[in-house]
């Protein structure tokens, strides 16, 4: 049988991964050690949504190794061999605030890690296809020298710029421009897996994501703002806006519209392609629109402060351009609009706060 090899099995993204290729009737091997938690807390643990993949799907195969050893990742692929039909490599440090803590563990885990499975699936499956979830940081702040207009509630691109329609497309430079160490691993991972696409003629293909979410995301201070908003919202603990008077906009993709889009991809490859893998202007919202959102969805006023200080390199506007992969993968279709993202992830929130009442 086909094997799966997914990298941050356990986390929003890569248990998605899991419960769609197990449907589709791949052995799932799943790849976790849990780093979230040494990032950002017990809270943002994966160690529930493991014991749920093990508990529920009987093709899963869990292996507790960190990326960032080779010779695990070698024993792995070495053990499976030409039987890998694809790796989804999810695995990531994902905090712009964090990297900036320990910058050697952030490379390791997005760039090394990255290379480790690029070059175990090159020796021992190379005819797999190999996904990787970037993220629009690879752009750096480049967004932000965009024409923007300030609104009541948002920052919006001014109505005659080439991507005011549509968003951001995959031309934009990643050069040039303030990435944050985050942002800087993330940007040589990718590029190294574009290029084992192209150099070694592999079926690689980058998904640059804008925020990625769902109700199975646990948002934590310092990553997942969507879903740690939610949170907020439901339970009542504070939560602090940073910078650009709240009306930063960002796009917000269900993980299953991208786990859709990586069947899509793994069902016809090409070498070495970048997509720009967000909500485009079907799915968005700045942060005062959302939490006027979660208010309305929640019945009650929610407990926030402002500080005018932004994040170094943070985004004031992003919205994605998804028509390179529409074109490419005319059958894909992004089923998750920002209203039913957040009604899912409010009811989400509540009932993990009833089970944990």
């Amino acid at each position: 049988m086909a094997v799966a090899i997914v990298t941050g099995s356990a986390g929003l993204i890569g248990s998605e991964t899991v419960r769609f290729f197990s449907d589709k009737g791949f052995d799932v091997v799943g790849i976790d050690n849990d780093m979230r938690r040494y990032f950002f807390g017990d809270q943002a643990s994966t160690q529930p949504n493991r014991e749920i993949l093990q508990r529920e799907i009987g093709a899963y195969r869990h292996e507790t190794v960190d990326i960032r050893d080779a010779d695990g990742i070698t024993k792995i692929f070495a053990t499976y061999g030409p039987d890998i039909a694809v790796v989804v490599h999810t695995a990531a440090q994902p905090s712009h605030d964090w990297a900036a803590r320990e910058p050697f563990t952030d490379f390791g885990v997005n760039a090394q890690g990255t290379l480790h499975l690029l070059e175990a699936t090159r020796q021992y499956c190379p005819e797999a296809v190999f996904l990787f979830t970037s993220t629009n940081k690879v752009y750096g702040d480049a967004p932000n020298h965009l024409p923007l207009v300030e609104g009541q509630l948002r920052y919006e691109l001014a109505s005659d710029h080439r991507w005011a329609e549509f968003g951001v497309d995959e031309t934009m430079s990643i050069d040039q421009s303030m990435h944050s160490i985050f942002g800087a691993s993330k940007v040589a991972a990718d590029v190294m897996v574009q290029e084992y696409g192209r150099y070694f003629g592999m079926k690689t293909a980058v998904f640059r994501g804008g925020c990625l979410t769902g109700p199975g995301h646990a948002g934590a201070p310092l990553h997942g703002f969507l879903a740690y908003l939610v949170k907020c919202a439901v339970s009542g603990e504070p939560y602090t806006v940073l910078g650009y008077k709240g009306k930063q906009v960002r796009d917000n993709i269900h993980s299953h519209d991208l786990v859709s889009a990586f069947w899509e991809v793994f069902l016809a490859p090409r070498n070495g392609e970048v997509y720009n893998a967000g909500g485009g202007r079907r799915s968005n919202c700045s942060m005062l629109e959302a939490i006027t959102a979660l208010e309305r969805l929640t019945g009650r006023s929610m407990n926030w402060q402002y500080k005018a200080e932004n994040r170094q390199g943070d985004h004031i506007w992003w919205i994605s351009d998804t028509r390179k992969l529409a074109a490419h993968y005319p059958t894909w279709r992004q089923r998750y609009g920002i209203e039913q993202i957040l009604e899912e992830m409010v009811e989400a929130a509540r009932r993990r706060q009833f089970i944990s009442a």
